[in-house]
């Protein structure tokens, strides 16, 4: 049967999604590039915010109009069951704790046919190292849907690496909920895991997954050493959440912003042109006028690479869905223009001081029209004007910045 999974969400369910495509290989089914032309189609679903959550309805009445098989994975799977079951009763619900169960119930469903033993050239694929985290964020619907941290062993882990580099992978994605957790329950650890890695030969590049500051705190001394291989972007993905301490403290994020600043300025101390990224959560409860001016003025020091916002949105079964002094939706969305505005002035500054440098970058995804996307040495994209393989690795100089991007033109050696 033909069969198309269809992801939503963070790096990490697209990483499972990739994963549940290769056991449905394993049984003989035959993947397509879209929903339409699939009998089966797996929902690998997303519930972290309320907007997402919509969206997941609404496309579970599409999908049931088209009379499709459908499976549903991911977020949604696991705590929201029953708003699935109502509108797709006829679905496989198979939530994330039980993947190691999906090639069986789909064989049981389904059947299998003879495997297709072709591998797929798939240049930047994501690697899923854990399940769960070690928080216990008031506002996280995500870790009752993912439960408590569970690495997978390490000897797993490398050979999935090494099985990518030898299909034909450049850019690896190394993820889990909070990669920095990785290894704590069975006695590892994310520098040595990255270190293991790396002792496979050839030029190919590692991104690391998001990372809470408490945790990355924990092993930042190993984490500096490991990025010293050039093949490790220097790169990292830290949430803030807030610039106000009292609203971190009422998240449950377990650090203040001093902490998380002295993180950053030991990260840029070590590696002056290292990319930061940041998430910000704004009209979180009982977050006061002082609190989201203490959050624009963070946004000004920090001067990160890339800043992500998103509106509070109640979670249900959340201790923040009950918390007094919930933030009007209208002074939220405002907050939210500020916090933007902001940030994309932040953001178009930080890249115009790359204007004129030279890189050695890797073709990492098709642009629009007849453009490719490129990342350097600090997974910035760079996007420039021509034809040319994906995972191709060459030379660029950057002309021109906007606040998201940035474009440049190829170098001859």
């Amino acid at each position: 049967m033909k069969y198309f999974v269809e992801s939503y969400g963070c790096t990490m369910n697209y990483g499972e999604g990739e994963q549940l495509s290769k056991k449905m290989d394993s049984l003989g089914h035959v993947r397509v590039d879209n929903a339409d032309d699939a009998d089966i189609v797996i929902l690998n679903t997303c519930t972290v915010v309320e907007t997402t959550e919509k969206k997941m309805i609404h496309r579970m009445g599409e999908l049931k109009a088209s009379g499709k098989d459908v499976i549903v994975t991911g977020c949604m799977a696991k705590v929201q069951p029953k708003r699935i079951m109502i509108r797709l009763p006829e679905s496989m619900i198979v939530p994330p704790d039980e993947y190691d169960l999906f090639t069986g119930k789909v064989e049981s469903a389904f059947g299998c046919s003879v495997p297709d033993d072709a591998v797929k050239n798939v240049i930047s694929p994501i690697l899923p190292i854990a399940q769960g985290c070690l928080g216990n964020c008031s506002y996280c619907i995500t870790r009752f849907a993912r439960g408590k941290l569970r690495s997978y062993p390490e000897d797993e882990l490398v050979s999935e690496f090494k099985s990518m580099l030898d299909s034909g992978a450049k850019e690896i994605l190394v993820t889990a909920q909070d990669t920095a957790c990785y290894g704590v329950d069975i006695g590892s650890s994310l520098p040595r895991l990255l270190k293991r890695f790396l002792e496979f030969d050839g030029e190919y590049r590692i991104r690391i997954g998001m990372m809470n500051p408490n945790n990355l705190d924990r092993i930042l001394d190993d984490l500096l050493e490991v990025m010293e291989d050039d093949r490790v972007y220097r790169f990292l993905h830290i949430p803030v959440q807030s610039g106000s301490n009292q609203v971190l403290e009422r998240m449950r994020r377990h650090y203040t912003v001093e902490r998380f600043m002295g993180i950053v300025n030991r990260l840029r101390e070590r590696y002056p042109d290292i990319s930061i990224a940041t998430d910000m959560i704004t009209g979180f409860p009982g977050e006061a006028d002082k609190d989201h001016e203490k959050s624009l003025k963070l946004i000004k020091e920090l001067h990160a690479d890339t800043l992500n916002i998103t509106r509070f949105s109640v979670r249900p079964g959340t201790d923040a869905a009950t918390m007094k002094n919930q933030v009007q939706g209208n002074v939220s969305k405002e907050r939210s223009t500020e916090l933007t505005n902001m940030k994309m002035s932040v953001e178009h500054s930080v890249n115009d001081t790359l204007i004129g440098k030279r890189f050695r970058v890797l073709v990492t995804e098709k642009g629009r029209g007849a453009t490719v996307i490129t990342r350097n040495r600090n997974y910035r994209p760079i996007g420039i004007e021509a034809d040319i393989p994906l995972g191709t690795f060459l030379e660029v100089e950057v002309t021109g910045s906007a606040p998201t991007f940035l474009t440049g033109r190829i170098v001859e050696n």
